[in-house]
Parts: structure tokens; sequence; C-alpha cells
């Protein structure tokens, strides 16, 4: 989800050739209900680089703010993994 609109984000899609949807909120609704829009130390009000990780009925399974790329992949392939074998999945 991005808060620019829905033009710059089909243009970042094809640009890299990106198989999935990107969801645009310029108005930062549902951004600040996931908790991914707020204060940023030193860089002001904007996105909160996060994962939000939903289960099948819609409610929240895990969710990680602040992220970085470097190993954040493997937490959530790990949330995952420990989602289906609950047999949420």
């Amino acid at each position: 989800m991005s808060p620019d609109p829905v033009e710059a984000l089909k243009a970042f899609r094809e640009k890299y050739d990106l198989h999935f949807t990107f969801l645009s909120d310029p108005e930062h609704k549902v951004l600040e209900q996931y908790g991914a829009w707020g204060e940023r130390p030193g860089r002001g009000p904007g996105v909160i680089r996060s994962t939000v990780l939903l289960a099948a009925d819609g409610t929240v399974q895990d969710a990680w703010y602040r992220v970085t790329a470097d190993g954040h992949a493997a937490s959530v392939l790990q949330s995952l993994d420990a989602t289906e074998g609950a047999g949420s999945r």
C-alpha cells in the first residue's frame, strides 16, 4: 500500500515488471489504521515501512514495523510456516 496515486503505482509496476497489485491510499486512511503511517524520526510524517500478514478471515496474523530488507523475508516466511502449521491457511 502506498500514498502514491494509482497512475504512479501502475508506472512503477510496469517499469519493474512486477506481478502484483499495489493499493493506493493517498489520504492515508488505511495506512493509519494499520499503524503504517506516522512520525518517522528525523524525517517527519510518512509511510512507516511495514508488513502486515492477514489471516484468511481478514484478522491480523502478524505485523512488522520499521522493517529493513535484510532478514525480513525470512521472518515473514517463518510466520507463514507457523500459520500453515496451525491450519490457518
